[in-house]
């Protein structure tokens, strides 16, 4: 397991209706990140994102993240993000954690779109699907949610990056709590390997 973690959380823009529409180009509104080393973390980051294919956002954007236009006009360029994303895995060994699919499918369609480098070379893990597999679920399950079965609240805001980031960081330490928990468990001891019972039979009666 790769000692350096990159937990990542975007925001996207978002259509008027929920309706889908296949001509939306969903773009990096905000990004939170924790770098960890070792399950301790070393450094957060969080910025809004300026879009550029459609500027303006949706009143369902603002509604449902709870974001304003003056907060992403405010924010960095997309071509930015990229090359400070770079700058958190310069050695190429990090392990990118996002809480779904679609942060890291958002983020190399964009840069297929602006024609820039991908900037991560490490490997990535959807935790929702660890976390499915793990525990035997059928379904996938929401972040909030998965936090809740634990018996955990949500610290600051559903669906703010860094704050989104920070709670997958935080399953992320259960997950391989309950994975030592197990592998110690389950450590073979001497009866898994020797009939105790017929060893002891042997002593008593002489052999």
């Amino acid at each position: 397991m790769a000692d350096h973690h990159l937990f990542i959380d975007f925001e996207f823009t978002m259509p008027e209706t929920e309706r889908r529409d296949k001509s939306f180009v969903p773009e990096i509104i905000e990004v939170g990140m924790v770098c960890v080393s070792g399950l301790e973390v070393q450094q957060t980051f969080s910025s809004y994102v300026k879009p550029v294919i459609n500027p303006i956002l949706t009143e369902r954007c603002k509604a449902f993240l709870n974001i304003t236009q003056a907060d992403v006009d405010q924010g960095i360029s997309f071509t930015e993000l990229v090359e400070i994303l770079k700058t958190f895995d310069q050695s190429g060994n990090a392990r990118v954690v996002t809480w779904g699919n679609m942060d890291m499918y958002v983020l190399r369609k964009s840069c297929e779109y602006w024609g820039v480098p991908y900037p991560f070379k490490g490997r990535e893990a959807d935790l929702s699907i660890e976390y499915k597999n793990f525990y035997g679920d059928r379904n996938q399950t929401g972040l909030i949610k998965a936090l809740h079965e634990y018996g955990y609240k949500a610290k600051g805001k559903h669906h703010r990056a860094l704050d989104d980031a920070l709670a997958t960081f935080e399953i992320y330490k259960l997950i391989e709590n309950d994975r030592r928990y197990l592998n110690k468990t389950n450590s073979p001891c001497i009866g898994d390997f020797v009939d105790v019972a017929s060893l002891f039979g042997k002593v008593g009666s002489g052999h």
